[in-house]
């Protein structure tokens, strides 16, 4: 069965601008999902909208969250991507987890949540350390919104401390990289293949 995919980039940076190691990552996981026959539709670059603070789906006049709400959940997987800052998930992408959490409430007569039976996988650029801190962070915070997390879920990189070279600047993709965004796709596209088949029963 078909299953199709959408990324978020939690970027600090807005596009037009700087260019993102957060959108090389899902570079990299676009190639491996796309020999599972796999496409990501698109890249919602979440600094290009006005996500206002709250956890509600609809913070009322001027929130862009309703339309990216819809957006996401009309895919099968999500690659939820972000910057580690001091050592944990940036601020953007934790704005995003707490508008998720509006789906514990919008449950079907099942008790399902917008969200069951899709799954979602990680990626994540930094220079400094906090890659398992903040896999951690998204995974606690997806999965009780309902995201259905595979095996080997994160694919990852963190430069050398106190350097300044950035994903975005290598000039080829590090094999350990690589290979852990194989198992990734793989993963998430054989998992959102069954969920899609056999829904949970709720």
């Amino acid at each position: 069965m078909s299953v199709s995919a959408i990324a978020i980039n939690c970027t600090l940076k807005t596009s037009g601008g700087e260019a993102s190691s957060t959108d090389a990552m899902i570079g990299v996981l676009r190639k491996a999902f796309a020999k599972h026959h796999v496409a990501i539709a698109e890249t919602l670059r979440i600094a290009d909208y006005n996500v206002l603070p709250g956890v509600t789906s609809d913070e009322g006049e001027g929130d862009d969250w309703p339309a990216l709400r819809e957006k996401i959940l009309a895919h099968d997987i999500l690659i939820f991507g972000g910057p580690i800052w001091l050592g944990q998930i940036g601020s953007i992408a934790k704005r995003v987890l707490e508008r998720m959490d509006a789906f514990i409430s919008e449950t079907d007569e099942q008790g399902r949540m917008p969200s069951f039976g899709k799954v979602a996988v990680a990626a994540i650029v930094g220079n400094e350390d906090g890659a398992h801190m903040s896999s951690a962070q998204l995974f606690q915070g997806l999965n009780d919104c309902g995201w259905t997390i595979p095996a080997v879920a994160a694919c990852y990189w963190v430069g050398e401390a106190m350097q300044s070279t950035d994903f975005k600047e290598l000039d080829e993709t590090p094999d350990p990289v690589a290979k852990t965004a194989k198992m990734v796709a793989s993963s998430a596209s054989h998992l959102a293949g069954l969920l899609k088949a056999s829904p949970y029963p709720g």
